[in-house]
């Protein structure tokens, strides 16, 4: 793959592009917004891994050059790398289309191959959540009727789908069999009212419901 890291921490960005250059993937790093822009325009990466918070205000400069370059980049994947739980920027990013998103949180990423992983997951136009970002946009707030009819099974399936993880993967988590997770999957697509579509990433939207009714 070729990868941008837009990470503002030397030690840290450095560290990763040695890592992932190890594996076999063309890496090139970025302090801040400008440079990652000029990365991107330059290198026409797979994926780009950006932390949200960037120079010069380290509020939210990483997330807005990441929606300016999913407009004009298409096919580019972006995963969040933050050391925050910031679901306010999950929603703006997956607003703008639910393909090729990931969000990870720096002190939870302890093995290089997961990282990868999610990384080939993105560039793929698949996705890559963080258990513990998905917990948190499904956090008991305004759900609609289709949410609060899932059964806690049905929630902890919707769950790892958010995770980017196949029905296979799934299966072997819960020590149940394939058909059922695929039986579990079609009851929240219904529930939902997600319909067949062929564009559409319905296992995506599945946990995007709950953005739409904050």
């Amino acid at each position: 793959m070729h990868i941008v890291i837009a990470e503002d921490l030397a030690i840290l960005r450095d560290g990763l592009a040695q890592l992932l250059t190890l594996r076999g993937h063309d890496v090139v790093g970025a302090g801040d917004a400008a440079e990652l822009e000029r990365a991107v325009a330059a290198r026409r990466p797979d994926v780009a891994v950006i932390d949200i918070r960037m120079p010069p205000t380290h509020t939210d400069e990483g997330l807005r050059a990441a929606l300016d370059l999913r407009r004009r980049h298409e096919g580019l994947g972006v995963l969040l790398f933050s050391q925050y739980v910031e679901t306010r920027f999950v929603s703006q990013l997956l607003a703008e289309g639910s393909a090729g998103i990931g969000y990870l949180l720096k002190e939870r990423v302890a093995d290089v191959d997961d990282f990868t992983d999610a990384l080939h997951r993105v560039a793929a136009g698949g996705t890559a959540l963080d258990p513990e970002v998905v917990t948190q946009l499904m956090a008991p707030r305004r759900r609609d009727a289709g949410l609060a009819s899932l059964t806690p099974r049905e929630r902890e399936v919707l769950t790892r789908m958010a995770e980017g993880r196949t029905n296979a993967a799934i299966a072997a988590a819960f020590v149940i069999t394939e058909r059922a997770v695929e039986k579990h999957v079609a009851n929240i697509f219904a529930k939902l009212g997600l319909l067949a579509s062929g564009t559409d990433h319905r296992r995506v939207l599945a946990v995007l419901r709950y953005l739409e009714h904050r």
